[in-house]
């Protein structure tokens, strides 16, 4: 049998991922994952620019991606890249600069593209049944909404109002204030007026959280409640009405504190504060009684469409 070995990278503001599988006419074998903080939002998003720090800092991981397709002797590479790039007005010099420096191609895709191949992503990972849930995925530099069942899209909608935006536009002290929470809450109430709108003709009572903040925020309540993580599982484990409790931790330490939090990590520890506000503002203001947490995102679902488009194709 004929079998395939690519890679699926995804560029996002804060994090790089590599995803490297073995795909065959029935298999997907999953041979090697990594995720890098490179931050290449921190520093000039909100001038919508990629700062010579943070392309330096793409550039070096990208390099690293490439040895490490060379070393698994990888066949095809599928590269993506979002907010950041997407609406910086040196984007494009920068994928550029990529392809120059490791002959990796960079598909910058919109925020409509997004949120379909998160939604195909999440309803691989979790079982969303046949009553209408919302599925939140919480970049960098965007955040995607799907209000969706287990086979269908009714709405979907990427707004440019990620972690590292809100983060320059309002996290000015830590712990952050209250006037600053009470100023990004307005800022939110005037940029999701669509989204509440599509909840409240749709009627979604289900949150489902995708990856990113949500992985962490499932570390710490598993960790809290002494739930035992399975690697193997494509959902995590996470409850409602724990959050509140978890969430006026986090947003009420310092830096320090948060990072001593178990189940917190450096990568997440910056942007908690604000996407947790974000996370409550959704639940509050879309009257969501349950929350669930997908492993799985954007680069699992670029893959289930190039896996999908190999073997319609028998291209392998």
């Amino acid at each position: 049998m004929r079998r395939k070995k690519i890679a699926v990278i995804d560029l996002g503001t804060n994090t790089f991922h590599i995803l490297v599988t073995i795909v065959s006419e029935t298999e997907v074998e999953t041979v090697y994952r990594e995720k890098c903080s490179v931050k290449i939002g921190e520093g000039g998003i909100s001038e919508g620019l990629i700062s010579e720090e943070a392309q330096i800092r793409a550039l070096n991981t990208l390099n690293y991606f490439k040895e490490l397709i060379e070393k698994e002797k990888v066949e095809e590479v599928f590269a993506t890249a979002t907010s950041a790039i997407r609406t910086a007005k040196n984007g494009q010099d920068l994928v550029q600069k990529i392809k120059q420096a490791t002959n990796i191609d960079v598909r910058i895709i919109s925020g409509e593209e997004e949120a379909k191949y998160i939604f195909d992503a999440v309803r691989k990972a979790v079982n969303i049944g046949s009553e209408k849930s919302l599925i939140m995925d919480i970049g960098g530099g965007s955040v995607e909404f799907v209000i969706c069942d287990e086979n269908k899209i009714f709405w979907k909608h990427s707004f440019e109002i990620g972690a590292q935006r809100l983060l320059d536009l309002f996290h000015y002290h830590d712990p952050i204030l209250d006037q600053e929470i009470q100023n990004l809450e307005q800022y939110l109430s005037e940029k999701l007026q669509t989204l509440i709108r599509a909840v409240e003709e749709l009627g979604p009572k289900t949150l489902i959280g995708s990856s990113g903040s949500f992985d962490t925020l499932s570390d710490i309540y598993r960790i809290k409640y002494g739930i035992e993580k399975i690697d193997a599982n494509t959902e995590q484990p996470f409850a409602l009405e724990s959050y509140n409790q978890i969430h006026g931790e986090i947003i009420q330490k310092h830096r320090e504190d948060r990072m001593k939090i178990p189940g917190m990590i450096e990568m997440r520890v910056d942007m908690i504060v604000v996407a947790c506000i974000l996370i409550k503002f959704v639940i509050t203001h879309c009257k969501l009684d349950r929350i669930r947490v997908s492993s799985e995102s954007l680069k699992e679902g670029v893959l289930y469409n190039i896996v999908k488009s190999l073997r319609n194709t028998q291209n392998f």
